[in-house]
């Protein structure tokens, strides 16, 4: 009867959000996907990698966060288009690109950008008000977004979940 009370009462039941929001538990899975050299340094509701002996000196971050201040509606509702993120990213940054992710009942998007002399791709994923960012920062381009991919699926299936 208790759980009935906020709907009879005409309030709206909180959204859910991303399935997890442990993602220090998920430590031990994030570096046997990016390989071997990496090495972790969790905090709550954050983990980082850096590979100091790798090609590239990739380092990774990955954290949790709110953004409640409108962006997921209007990005869901297509207010918001993935060029309209890019433009703005373009602003600060020429050669930035932004793409659509496919991130299931969260939206999200890829950014691709410089960093000084090195190349950096973000994923940013919203649902709900709960979100992920994945930072990921190597010499070059194609290592950047090839670490954040290795991470996506597991990302889709453990954190965003259906």
């Amino acid at each position: 009867m208790l759980a009935l009370l906020p709907l009879m009462l005409g309030l709206a039941l909180p959204p859910d959000g991303f399935a997890t929001k442990n993602i220090n538990s998920l430590d031990g899975e994030v570096l046997e996907l990016l390989g071997p050299g990496f090495v972790g340094a969790p905090r709550p509701g954050k983990l980082a990698y850096t590979c100091p002996d790798c090609a590239g000196q990739p380092i990774l971050g990955i954290e949790f966060g709110r953004q409640v201040d409108g962006t997921e509606g209007r990005v869901r509702s297509g207010e918001t288009k993935i060029e309209d993120l890019e433009k703005q990213c373009q602003a600060r940054s020429p050669e930035c690109r932004i793409e659509a992710l496919d991130a299931g009942p969260a939206v999200g998007w890829v950014s691709s950008y410089a960093i000084g002399k090195d190349q950096g791709a973000t994923a940013v994923l919203i649902r709900d008000g709960d979100l992920l960012t994945i930072r990921s920062v190597a010499n070059d381009a194609a290592m950047a977004r090839a670490n954040l991919d290795k991470l996506l699926p597991l990302v889709r299936e453990k954190i965003i979940g259906s």
